[in-house]
């Protein structure tokens, strides 16, 4: 699994980059076919005032591809709320990948074949 953390208009601090690596453990734990990860860290300083912090993730998963953004006044709680997010889309794509309780269309045409 490649991982990429970027910051853009900020500075990724070591302490910054090994949170982000512990919360993307609660994802990658859930689902192990992860092939990439890209996280950008941003500050956009509109007033002094109202300084956002977003986050954004890029994840390139077998069969799928998502993209999370999240935005508060805390980078921390900018990275919980993508994280949780995150998790969420993880999870909903994991239950569709192994969800099996579909009869094939092979068994309903023989179903069908031997009623008749």
């Amino acid at each position: 699994m490649n991982l990429t953390i970027s910051g853009h208009h900020l500075e990724v601090t070591p302490a910054l980059r090994e949170y982000v690596l512990t919360k993307l453990d609660r994802v990658t734990r859930h689902f192990d076919q992860v092939v990439d990860i890209a996280v950008l860290l941003t500050v956009e300083k509109q007033k002094e005032k109202d300084r956002r912090q977003k986050a954004e993730v890029n994840l390139h998963m077998k069969g799928k591809d998502i993209f999370v953004e999240t935005a508060h006044e805390d980078l921390y709680a900018a990275i919980d709320q993508l994280v949780d997010k995150l998790d969420r889309q993880v999870c909903r794509h994991k239950s569709k990948v192994q969800d099996h309780h579909h009869a094939a269309l092979k068994r309903q045409d023989a179903f069908l074949d031997a009623t008749s």
